[in-house]
């Protein structure tokens, strides 16, 4: 086993660079669940019939950049019929029963968008090399120094991870900064209050789904081109999950955080710890670590603590 700075570090940054990813799908679920206070069960969903409406545009003979606006004006669409069809008929109803709709949504969504584009596994080439790059190289080096070939980085993960990191930014500053922002945060701490005080709740569903869905397009196309696009794009969705319980439910920054962490972590064990106990530690390791979280701090590491008062 190479035991060298330089591979540790390119171990880390590779980590870190799918964490980023990991953050980009976890704040499909933060955005959701700040806006209605339910978790989106269906995200997955979305991220895979996003993938899939692209690839099938593609196939049609419509160009990429064309394709990409179609697919997010599908999106909006699909957000503007959630929330007329579903979430309408369900306000100020029990955060089990919207917690339940959005199973329904998951289900109708992958259904129908393997019906229209087809089952078969995609191949999506976005045109960005996947060759590494070295950094901090030393050519003239002896043989044996560990800094002689430098670090290597995937450029396709680089580029990814720095559009899906622009991306984040983005919608914290859109949280914490602006008018909608402030009125999502006020629909998810009580839908009756927020109504009361004039904030239209069915435009602040049909916007928060919206851009959970655009989220859920630029996911879909960065695992896509990554992993195909096909059916168990909606399972990335799962490992999600470990990533909201460490950062917090509610929290943008959380997600960063977390995607981080799980990313970082999970590549770090499968190398140096995978080795001694047999492998296979990726699969599991982001669960292990979110449940250890839970047992110390069941609202994540940046989660709001809720009081309840009976």
């Amino acid at each position: 086993m190479d035991l060298t700075l330089p591979f540790f570090v390119e171990v880390l940054i590779g980590g870190l660079l799918t964490g980023v990813m990991y953050a980009l799908v976890a704040l499909g679920f933060v955005l959701v669940f700040k806006a209605s206070g339910i978790f989106n069960f269906a995200q997955g969903a979305m991220v895979l019939f996003a993938a899939l409406t692209y690839v099938g545009l593609l196939e049609l003979g419509t160009g990429a950049v064309l394709a990409f606006v179609l697919t997010a004006l599908v999106m909006v669409l699909l957000a503007v019929a959630v929330e007329r069809v579903v979430l309408r008929p369900l306000v100020n109803q029990e955060p089990i029963i919207l917690f339940m709709a959005t199973i329904g949504i998951y289900y109708v969504l992958d259904g129908f968008g393997q019906m229209l584009w087809g089952s078969d596994i995609k191949a999506l080439d976005l045109g960005i090399a996947s060759d590494p790059m070295t950094f901090l190289a030393r050519p003239d080096a002896p043989e044996g120094d560990p800094w002689k070939y430098g670090i290597m980085v995937n450029r396709f993960d680089l580029t990814a991870a720095a559009v899906a990191a622009v991306l984040v930014l983005a919608l914290a500053l859109f949280f914490q900064k602006t008018r909608i922002g402030r009125a999502l945060r006020a629909v998810a701490d009580d839908h009756q209050a927020a109504q009361s005080v004039g904030i239209g709740l069915p435009a602040i569903w049909v916007i928060v789904w919206s851009v959970a869905g655009l989220v859920a397009l630029v996911s879909g196309l960065a695992w896509g081109s990554k992993l195909g696009v096909q059916f168990t794009l909606a399972l990335i969705t799962l490992k999600a999950l470990p990533v909201l319980i460490l950062g917090g439910f509610t929290s943008v920054p959380g997600a960063i955080v977390g995607g981080l962490i799980v990313g970082a972590g999970e590549k770090l064990a499968e190398v140096f710890i995978g080795p001694l106990v047999g492998g296979a530690i990726e699969d599991w390791f982001a669960y292990m670590l979110a449940m250890l979280v839970l047992l110390v701090r069941p609202q994540g590491l940046f989660g709001e603590r809720i009081i309840e008062r009976i």
